[in-house]
């Protein structure tokens, strides 16, 4: 099921206004969603339309390279057990080691999240476009709402996002339970929406519906730059 708020309304208008992060023209759309929601092929569906993507995950990959600042700052942190013999970070280590540690994650995010927000209007800057598309799966967690225009949430009943990761990742059930229990919850996300497909469906509605968004977002493209 594809929603789209009447007349285009952003959530911006429909509660108190947030400040935005840079001045822009050009339309921006925030990508959220639960694990297993459906949020990557929404992303790669986008991008087959010729839309820019920039991928929060990507960018904190590139904070993290060998002999980058933020890996520095990292291993000074918890030290160089969290190194794999390559000299990479061993993400399932730290991963392991932030799940079990909510002090950990703390200092991780603070040293981690303002370098991809930094990195992010960056390139929202250099991208000349009628509209881009920020995948940021921890939107909500990290109120990172004022990058953007609109907030689109790609949405699916739990027992599906379980289902999908345990096929996906073979995790178990209960695992994949202890990791919806560290994301924001569904009426979190859906309350900053200001568009929303649910994704119960086939792969084929799931392509139409961001399709259909897609012919949205152009016409309020046009729309802003007529402003």
């Amino acid at each position: 099921m594809l929603t789209i708020h009447p007349k285009g309304e952003s959530a911006t208008r429909r509660r108190a206004p947030r400040p935005t992060a840079v001045s822009r023209i050009m339309l921006v759309i925030a990508l959220t969603g639960g694990i297993g929601a459906g949020k990557t092929t929404v992303s790669e569906r986008f991008a087959e339309l010729g839309v820019p993507v920039i991928d929060s995950d990507l960018l904190a990959r590139e904070q993290v390279q060998p002999g980058s600042a933020g890996l520095e700052e990292i291993i000074r942190r918890f030290g160089p057990e969290v190194l794999a013999s390559s000299g990479e970070l061993d993400r399932d280590r730290l991963r392991r080691l932030i799940f079990r540690d909510p002090a950990a994650k703390k200092h991780l995010e603070a040293i981690l999240h303002p370098r991809i927000r930094a990195q992010m209007q960056r390139r929202i800057s250099e991208i000349d476009s009628p509209y881009i598309v920020l995948a940021i799966p921890l939107l909500v967690e990290n109120a990172q709402m004022d990058l953007a225009d609109r907030v689109l949430v790609v949405d699916a009943p739990e027992e599906f996002q379980i289902e999908r990761v345990c096929h996906r990742d073979r995790q178990s059930i209960e695992e994949v339970r202890a990791i919806l229990r560290t994301q924001s919850s569904r009426a979190e996300r859906l309350g900053v929406a200001d568009d929303l497909i649910t994704n119960d469906g086939s792969l084929r509605k799931l392509l139409d519906d961001t399709t259909a968004l897609h012919h949205h977002y152009m016409s309020l493209a046009r729309d802003k730059k007529d402003i």
